[in-house]
């Protein structure tokens, strides 16, 4: 593929990620209707965990995937955003045997297997992290409505960062969408709402 052409291609990734994004904001907004829009969200996808081996969809089955988008250098919504699931699950423990809470990167040049290996173990040991190439990552955020887009730092050592959708999706133990939750949201509704969810 030509540089071009590879442009092009994650151009279309990036818009149909943005059109994606747009849809649950609606569903959202609009109250309740986001379990109708399964078939617009989610897919199969292969990544790299946090231990180097390969990971898929499939490897989730049997079992909830709590699921959000989000990098380690990030600064504020991610890490805030994470704690709420880990204090939300904390405060439920019956979930714990039935839901996996996964991050998957949305910045694949820096969050290598090893530090997303580091980052999750801070919200606790069932946390999965997963990362992969560029393109790999492209293709996930546009199969589940994620909007991300690199935003340069200047004057600063990041260098760069990183503005994404910041949804918490849930799917069920065969792999279908089942809902998203707010993640502005304190650990106290999300429990309640995980409660209602996961039987």
């Amino acid at each position: 593929m030509t540089p071009r052409l590879r442009l092009l291609f994650l151009g279309l990734i990036a818009l149909a990620a943005v059109l994606a994004t747009a849809s649950v904001v609606l569903l959202v907004t609009r109250g309740g209707g986001a379990a109708n829009a399964g078939s617009q969200i989610g897919g199969p996808f292969t990544l790299t965990g946090e231990d180097g081996q390969k990971v898929s969809d499939t490897d989730f089955r049997g079992r909830y995937m709590l699921l959000f988008f989000g990098f380690t250098h990030c600064p504020d919504v991610c890490p805030l955003t994470l704690q709420r699931i880990a204090d939300a699950l904390e405060a439920a423990p019956e979930l714990k045997d039935k839901v996996t809470p996964v991050l998957i990167s949305v910045d694949p040049e820096r969050d290598t297997p090893a530090a997303m290996k580091e980052y999750v173990a801070y919200f606790g040991p069932t946390f999965r992290g997963l990362t992969g190439s560029p393109d790999e990552i492209a293709a996930v955020l546009a199969a589940y409505g994620v909007y991300a887009r690199k935003v340069k730092l200047e004057g600063s050592a990041l260098d760069y960062t990183v503005d994404h959708s910041s949804f918490i999706y849930l799917f069920g133990p065969d792999g279908a969408f089942l809902t998203v939750f707010d993640p502005q949201q304190d650990s106290a509704a999300l429990a309640a709402k995980l409660k209602e969810t996961v039987k």
